[in-house]
């Protein structure tokens, strides 16, 4: 009996997610992305019913026990926080997706890279010529003899230059300006970014060859191209930063090799991009001088990493009818909530006044854990109280005007001991903290300024 087959006709593909829909629609119901489907030919017939034969495998299954870990273990790239959000540098054979804003130093990162990674490296650029790297190189001081630069923007070529130079570390800057022969459409396309992601991770895999793709985001902070890039890699990372500040933040969004969770922090100089261990002073000015109302510190955890955070508020004005609220580095529905619980839970006449909020450093600050202090910069600044130097604070506030518990009060704790503070403002039921610091539990936002006097 002949088999019975599927007929696929022939529709539309999103160039933005690769989805697909049998007829013409203005948005992709998928990732919502607007005019970009396109006509694409119809897949080949899937015959039903069919039982696939039995090949002969490429190696016989091994005990687990028996597996070699040699070849899976981490190499230091030379760049210490980025390795520690690759969870101890690039495995061989892993393929590295660095997404990020254009401007923002990406290719300055990968430079500084490639000068310190053990081994050859060829760097392949298909957004520069090779002595626009130089230029950048040589003011970056990332000059070395191991290091070769290849402009190119076609995948063969590519393949030639690592059959000639056989590197320990592929860069290819940037992954949308690669094509093949192989593929149809334009350069950056999801049909040819999908062939060249392919084919590179192949090679990777069967030549034990870290590779590392730049890519670009959209204006909504995603990464460009079609998501199944970041399914086809071994690790996602996020490049973020401020244009108008010098910190440069990398974020794990995945990693099959450790962590997902895990952040590094650099600034971005005049001469190249440095590491910092300790980001703590990028964040921190007040003890410069006595105590100013309206500031507040807390501790965030970006990934597993504690951060110390200062808040800033401004309230100012009487009885204005349409009062201006202005915020920076904080979410805006969540400041508006908290303005919302001090001036029913707390007695703090705000609705008539101007409200700016803010913090210090560039940093963005999205997570509960700082209600408390907001609360208190902003209840400090209405009250022209400041607050002691030597204080911190965490706690998540609810619509009740409650202090909710927070997750890692220990590790936010001990960062800011070292940082030099001795008293703590925390939930109920938070722990003893480190030794010597003293711990102030706070149940409610109307008792708060009690609390510090």
């Amino acid at each position: 009996m002949t088999p019975r087959t599927r007929t696929v006709r022939a529709g539309y593909r999103c160039a933005e997610c690769g989805h697909r829909t049998g007829q013409w629609v203005g948005r992709c119901p998928a990732c919502q992305a607007w005019g970009s489907l396109e006509e694409s030919a119809p897949e080949a017939p899937a015959p039903r019913g069919r039982v696939v034969a039995a090949g002969a495998p490429s190696a016989p299954a091994r005990r687990i026990s028996d597996v070699e870990l040699d070849s899976a273990r981490a190499r230091p790239t030379g760049v210490s926080e980025l390795d520690r959000v690759l969870g101890g540098g690039l495995v061989p054979g892993a393929v590295v997706l660095l997404a990020g804003e254009p401007g923002v130093g990406k290719s300055t990162l990968l430079l500084e890279v490639a000068a310190r990674a053990p081994g050859r490296v060829l760097y392949v650029t298909g957004e520069e010529s090779a002595g626009q790297v130089r230029l950048r190189a040589e003011r970056t001081n990332a000059l070395r003899d191991e290091l070769y630069l290849a402009a190119e923007s076609d995948l063969g070529s590519i393949v030639g230059h690592i059959d000639a130079l056989r590197p320990d570390l592929l860069i290819v800057d940037s992954i949308q300006t690669m094509s093949t022969a192989t593929a149809d459409g334009a350069p950056g396309g999801v049909t040819q970014t999908r062939a060249v992601t392919v084919a590179l991770t192949g090679l990777a895999k069967e030549r034990g060859l870290p590779v590392v793709l730049v890519g670009h985001v959209t204006k909504d902070g995603g990464i460009a191209g079609p998501r199944v890039l970041e399914h086809l890699v071994d690790v996602v990372l996020s490049f973020e930063g401020d244009k108008h500040s010098t910190l440069r933040m990398v974020r794990g969004v995945k990693n099959r090799f450790g962590p997902a969770d895990e952040v590094g922090c650099f600034e971005l100089r005049d001469s190249g991009i440095v590491g910092m261990p300790d980001p703590s002073g990028l964040f921190l000015d007040r003890f410069d001088g006595p105590p100013v109302p309206g500031t507040a510190v807390t501790v965030v955890l970006d990934g597993r990493r504690p951060l110390p955070a200062e808040l800033q508020a401004l309230v100012t004005g009487k009885d204005i009818p349409s009062p201006r609220r202005a915020v920076s580095g904080l979410d805006n529905a969540r400041v508006a909530m908290l303005l919302a619980v001090l001036e029913k839970r707390a007695g703090v006449r705000l609705h008539d006044a101007e409200v700016y909020a803010a913090t210090v450093g560039g940093m963005r600050v999205v997570e509960p854990a700082a209600d408390l202090a907001l609360a208190l910069a902003i209840t400090s600044a209405k009250r022209d109280v400041a607050l002691p130097a030597d204080v911190v604070v965490l706690g998540e506030i609810g619509l009740a005007g409650e202090v909710r518990r927070v997750a890692g009060v220990d590790r936010r704790l001990a960062e800011a001991f070292r940082l030099g503070f001795t008293h703590a403002l925390v939930p109920p039921d938070s722990g003893t903290g480190p030794a010597g610091m003293k711990i102030t539990e706070v149940r409610d936002i109307g008792a708060v300024l009690d609390a510090v006097r």
